[in-house]
């Protein structure tokens, strides 16, 4: 750098790239540990890979009861904005850059420049893409009847439904589909199904029609607007059919664009950077959690993604004053929460 950036740009104590649950849930730990803390997130709106089932009903997150996508979504960012951080949305970082005092410089792909003490990079598996029907022509019925993502399950009540895939999320949107639609087809091209076992038992044993292994071979439309028959075709035999539907919903897979953060000189494997205990990367001051992390205790959970959170935002706490607790104090005894207790009407005990 020839400037100087200190005249331009405001210091951050941390930056998060991401702003997926792990990336949320960083920005909430890193107002605990009292850090000035920016979050960006390349999509327009926070909420990562969960974004694409706000539909899908959530299970496994502790002390949490079945909670739908969208709502999850809507509690981690309020809880994520506890602390008012700086949020930077629609803005993928393409460039960091390490200063003479070791601060960071990022750049990102509008040309925004961001300064920083230490980076929580939170991407997952990198921006995210819907991988679509392979068919000429397939993209003109997206405005009308072929999905990619179930944002609303009542669109499909009383309705003839196509699904095409295989995977955990074809599985589970067959199983809340099928008791409201008029009729349900699954059709994938392999016998066996991705998903949870448990799950592929029910989707079997209802009453959609699960033909394997089959896949969509073209889409046909009277009005030319909107899809109103499907071809499908046998992988072995090669002999097809048609089947009438009023609506296709395709979950073939995303693929995953990490970009240029490949060029930033992390020991990237394919999919991950493997990091310490402490979350540390092969960078110092460059910190990760959640599905980009591989270490030997990972759980690819959203409850193992918090405890990445927590454990990179310490290692942050320590990595800028080496002098601070290790941990932060729980929130009933942190003293960030007292006003925030008061203004909940929470009984506070001021000797604390």
């Amino acid at each position: 750098m020839t400037t100087n950036v200190s005249e331009q740009l405001e210091l951050f104590d941390v930056t998060i790239i991401g702003g997926g649950p792990a990336g949320l849930y960083t920005t909430f730990y890193s107002g605990m540990r009292e850090l000035k803390t920016k979050i960006i997130e390349a999509r327009e709106e926070l909420g990562g890979r969960i974004l694409i089932y706000p539909e899908k009903m959530i299970w496994d997150v502790g002390g949490l009861t079945p909670t739908l996508g969208e709502k999850l979504i809507e509690q981690l960012i309020t809880q994520a904005m506890t602390f008012e951080p700086t949020v930077v949305l629609g803005q993928q970082v393409i460039g960091m850059e390490r200063q003479a005092d070791d601060t960071l410089l990022l750049t990102s792909s509008t040309g925004e420049k961001h300064w920083t003490r230490s980076v929580v990079l939170a991407i997952g598996y990198g921006i995210l893409e819907l991988a679509k029907l392979d068919i000429e022509g397939a993209d003109r019925f997206e405005v009308t009847n072929l999905h990619y993502t179930v944002q609303s399950l009542e669109e499909f009540r009383g309705k003839h439904v196509l699904i095409s895939g295989g995977g955990d999320s074809a599985v589970d949107w067959a199983n809340m589909i099928e008791p409201i639609a008029a009729s349900l087809t699954v059709v994938h091209r392999r016998d066996q199904f991705g998903g949870h076992e448990r799950n592929v038992t029910r989707m079997k044993e209802s009453s959609a029609s699960v033909r394997t292994p089959y896949a969509v071979q073209a889409l046909h439309s009277s009005n030319g607007k909107a899809i109103d028959r499907v071809s499908i075709a046998h992988m072995e035999t090669g002999e097809t059919e048609q089947l009438s539907v009023d609506a296709v919903i395709v979950n073939h897979g995303l693929r995953y664009n990490f970009g240029p953060v490949r060029d930033w000189g992390l020991a990237m494997d394919e999919w991950n950077v493997p990091v310490s205990s402490k979350m540390e990367t092969n960078l110092p001051g460059v910190f990760a959690a959640g599905d980009f992390v591989m270490h030997d205790s990972k759980v690819h959970l959203i409850a193992g993604t918090f405890t990445d959170a927590v454990n990179a935002t310490n290692s942050v706490k320590v990595y800028l004053d080496p002098k601070a607790d290790k941990t932060a104090y729980v929130s009933s005894h942190n003293s960030r929460f007292k006003e925030k207790n008061r203004q909940l009407g929470v009984a506070v005990d001021e000797e604390e």
